[in-house]
């Protein structure tokens, strides 16, 4: 038996204009604010002697090699993305990017974004496009039914509202 597993499956390339500047500020920060700072204290503490037992070299270069991974892992990514940054023509339709509100068969309401799998993030709202509810959001229109199919049984949705915002605001 091998350890070999099947290759993921790759997420959606697509990300609001308002999450890729999240994600350029990401790296900025990373680069040319926070690197420096560590880089500065583990020289510091490379000039003490024994690193052996020097916390601040060990951790430094821990976090070193976390910033350096972090930065490489978004760049190689905001290589790939394409940034959505214009409305659909037909907004009727739930696409990428609309606010939908859910109601369900108790009457409670939610709103989601329908965002990229780089920026999702449900205590803010934001619904990644490759989640379940989002699948089945996609190219509906208002008042048309939702079904989730979930392990505990199917979960049944009626889209209340669609609605598009800008992009530049968030």
């Amino acid at each position: 038996m091998g350890r070999w597993r099947p290759p993921s499956a790759k997420g959606s390339t697509y990300i609001t204009a308002a999450g890729f500047k999240r994600m350029k500020d990401e790296v900025t920060q990373l680069w040319k604010v926070e690197r420096p700072q560590v880089t500065q204290v583990v020289h510091e503490a490379a000039k003490n002697g024994d690193r052996s037992e020097n916390g601040d070299y060990i951790y430094g270069k821990r976090r070193l090699r976390e910033i350096d991974s972090r930065v490489r892992f978004l760049s190689k990514r905001m290589e790939v993305l394409t940034v959505v940054d214009r409305l659909p023509d037909d907004r009727s339709k739930v696409f990428f990017g609309a606010w939908v509100t859910l109601e369900d068969e108790d009457g409670d309401e939610k709103t989601y974004q329908i965002v990229g799998p780089d920026e999702f993030d449900v205590a803010r709202q934001k619904l990644s496009m490759d989640s379940p509810l989002a699948k089945a959001m996609l190219g509906k229109r208002l008042d048309d039914e939702i079904v989730l199919k979930k392990p505990e049984g199917e979960e049944l949705f009626y889209i209340t509202a669609i609605e598009y915002k800008p992009y530049d605001q968030d």
